[in-house]
Formats: structure tokens, sequence, C-alpha cells
């Protein structure tokens, strides 16, 4: 079912990307996120997941076709309100060496001029809704494990209150134990914020996980979006065979692939 115009946060229209030797990326890819929904974006490397994420906050521009953000195309954004309000979730954190994890979640309420006493409250915040001790404000990334720089990258992608989310992979280089509890506690997180995510993962049994709805993409192109119950029921030959690959993948090693 096609979501309501109204409901709807983030539109693809017939959009297209192409690298400088005309190779595509992407193909004429039709898709709409509704408002509040978390949609995974589901697929094997090189099947255009992180391509389409990157196409919404413009740090890559489509080839052809048309993008969509609360009913305006992407060329009439400012390009830089556009990413403010757009938090951005990456595998590799990207957090800023050196700077303190204060000053890593205060940079764009800092940018955006707030006043200094809701910045430090801001961040207290945070730090508590992640997880994290507040004591751990004037430490520096490198002086913190895998799992807490995560919770910081989560806590500056949420600091500013943005409309979105953008998550590519983000608890994929965490060791298994680290990464179940992130991803129980980003679940719980997402339940009382009802942020709209795109939240790109290879992982099925993420995708079941987070997903409102799960988008299986190969080769540039969507295969099908379907809500995560359909999905784990469909019958669609490609679904079929990335669901029976991790399952075998699960079976022999002992956990999702």
């Amino acid at each position: 079912m096609k979501p309501d115009p109204a409901d709807t946060a983030i539109s693809f229209r017939q959009v297209s990307y192409r690298v400088d030797n005309g190779n595509g990326i992407l193909h004429e890819l039709n898709l709409e996120v509704c408002r509040g929904e978390t949609l995974v974006l589901l697929g094997r490397s090189g099947s255009g997941k992180t391509t389409t994420l990157k196409l919404i906050n413009r740090l890559l521009t489509p080839s052809a076709g048309e993008i969509l953000v609360d009913g305006r195309p992407l060329g009439e954004w400012d390009v830089i309100r556009l990413r403010r309000m757009i938090g951005y979730v990456i595998q590799e954190v990207g957090l800023f060496p050196h700077f303190t994890v204060e000053r890593n979640i205060a940079l764009v309420p800092k940018i955006e001029k707030w006043p200094a006493a809701r910045i430090q409250a801001r961040v207290q915040e945070l730090l508590q809704l992640v997880g994290l001790d507040p004591q751990l404000a004037r430490r520096y990334p490198r002086e913190l494990s895998g799992g807490q720089r995560q919770r910081v990258g989560v806590a500056r992608a949420l600091a500013a209150d943005p409309s979105f989310l953008l998550m590519d992979e983000p608890f994929g280089a965490l060791d298994p134990l680290t990464r179940a509890e992130l991803q129980r506690e980003f679940l719980d997180l997402q339940k009382r914020l009802r942020k709209t995510v795109v939240f790109v993962t290879h992982d099925l049994r993420e995708a079941l996980l987070f997903g409102t709805r799960i988008a299986l993409m190969e080769a540039g192109r969507l295969i099908t979006i379907q809500p995560r119950d359909e999905f784990l029921a469909s019958r669609d030959p490609l679904v079929v065979a990335y669901r029976e690959a991790f399952d075998t993948n699960f079976d022999a090693q002992g956990g999702p692939g």
C-alpha cells in the first residue's frame, strides 16, 4: 500500500545516480518514507543503500529524477539548513578526535547559536538518554570504548532535535554483545522519540528488529518494500533467497551475517 501523501516525509521519484564513467549505481528509484517510521534499506554490499541515504542530505546529487523532503524538492532547500535538520549516524561514528564528548554533542546547537545554558542542559539530557555517565562529557573519543563512541554519535545526531535520522550500519563495527545492547537501546529510544528514520543494514535480523517497513535493494534497484511481518512471510524469490542465505549463515556462524 502506498503511503498517504500527507504522511510522506521523504519521496524519491524516478531517481537514478550514475558515476562519472556512466555506470549506474541507482536505477529509477521510487520510494516514500512515512513520518515517524523506521524504513530499513536492506541489501548486500553494492546494492545502492548508502547511495540512497547520501542523496537525502545532498552528499550526492541525483543524475535523474527528483527527491522531496517535507514536500519540497531538494534543490529548493538551503543545503546547510537541510543538513542541520537531519541527524546522520555512520558506522565509523565520525567524532572529532580533538573535541571532548561535550563539544562533539554540542556542535550543531552551537552553530545554531543556542544559549550556553541550553546547550549544557541538552548535552546532559542526551548523555542520560543514550545511557552514558555525565562524567564522560569531558573525555575525548580516544578515551572511550567503541560502544561509548557510538552512543556519543547517536547523541550528537539528536542534539538539535532533528526531524530525520539517517543511520548507515551504525552498529556494524561493534562486537556482538555491545551491538545487541545498543540495538535494544536504540529500539527503546525510537519508541519514545518517534523520529523519521532511514536505516541501512545488510543484516536481516537487524532489519526485522527495527523496520516499520523493509525495502530490499539489489544492484541499484528496489526489489520490494513491505511491512516487516509481510516481508518475513513474503514468497518473492529474491526475498526468499536473501532470507535463506541469512538463515544458512546464521546457522553456520552462530550469529547474524
